[in-house]
């Protein structure tokens, strides 16, 4: 009897096959194939595996997994992987690159390791396994800049500042909102030297350590909220194919109905490009956020 996954990749490799998905189409992410067949994202992630294997798919940056075009053979994975020195780096390079593509569910030890054309075992030399791999990802990727010393003058520019970094940062990896706890942190040197930065840029103005530290937390979590509704929408928007504009078009009746009678006049002066533009609820939210902290910071002398 086929296990879920087989009978799931037996589809899919039929339908590239046949033809029906050519090289370049995308195929399906691991989250749409748990919806699309009801199964569990573990499984989801051992279709794209067994897929992958076959050499029907590859992924592609800000593409996700695509049919892959046909090329020669290739020497057996078992008489390459003696042959390939690994290191740590390229283990997280290649790690991010599969969260990039397909989402954090599809990043595991196999899968990496067939990223990078290796037995899963050549992994274990630089990570004990999945939980270490995920947290040296997180901290090589808050390790992509480097903060200024000291940084602009006075604290507002230099908190718009590292805000705006980690917002740039989750736009590349829309994974790593969901990567990050505020209740059990990550503690590794990229990511705290970050919140060391913010604390410094705010140690000056004589607070409370809990108030600086409190703050810290809380503009991370300003950008982590709104990175997490993009990477939702961004997600959305591969697995329907419709857009954020093309989803207000199609709802454009329904909106006009409920708010033509009257009884929400405020929301219907609203334009409609003022809810869909995330970039700019992130300026707003990080503006009013600071706005308040300043009031903080002139109450407090």
């Amino acid at each position: 009897m086929e296990a879920p996954y087989e009978s799931v990749a037996k589809e899919l490799r039929t339908r590239i096959l046949t033809g029906e998905l050519r090289p370049g189409d995308r195929v399906p992410s691991v989250r749409e194939i748990a919806r699309r067949w009801g199964i569990a994202l573990a499984t989801a992630t051992k279709v794209t595996a067994a897929l992958r294997d076959a050499g029907l798919v590859e992924t592609k940056v800000g593409s996700g997994t695509v049919v892959a075009r046909p090329r020669g053979r290739h020497p057996s994975r078992a008489g390459s992987a003696a042959r390939v020195v690994l290191t740590k780096g390229q283990v997280l390079r290649a790690a991010v690159l599969v969260a990039d593509g397909e989402g954090i569910e599809a990043v595991s030890m196999r899968r990496v390791a067939v990223e990078l054309g290796v037995g899963a075992m050549s992994l274990y030399r630089h990570v004990a396994g999945k939980d270490e791999l995920l947290t040296e990802m997180v901290d090589a990727v808050f390790g992509e800049y480097e903060l200024p010393e000291p940084g602009p003058a006075g604290w507002r520019a230099k908190l718009e500042l590292i805000a705006r970094r980690q917002w740039d940062l989750c736009r590349r990896h829309l994974w790593l909102p969901a990567a990050v706890s505020f209740t059990r942190p990550l503690l590794v040197p990229n990511l705290t030297a970050q919140t060391e930065w913010t604390m410094r840029a705010i140690d000056c103005l004589g607070l409370p350590a809990e108030v600086c530290v409190r703050e810290a937390l809380t503009l991370h979590g300003v950008v982590i909220t709104a990175a997490r509704a993009m990477a939702d929408e961004i997600e959305a928007e591969q697995e329907t194919g419709i857009s954020l504009d093309r989803w207000w078009m199609d709802r454009r009746r329904r909106a006009d109905e409920l708010l033509s009678g009257g009884r929400f006049p405020l929301l219907a002066a609203v334009p409609e490009e003022v809810v869909a533009d995330l970039s700019e609820l992130f300026e707003y939210s990080l503006a009013r956020h600071l706005d308040g902290f300043g009031v903080l910071v002139s109450r407090s002398g």
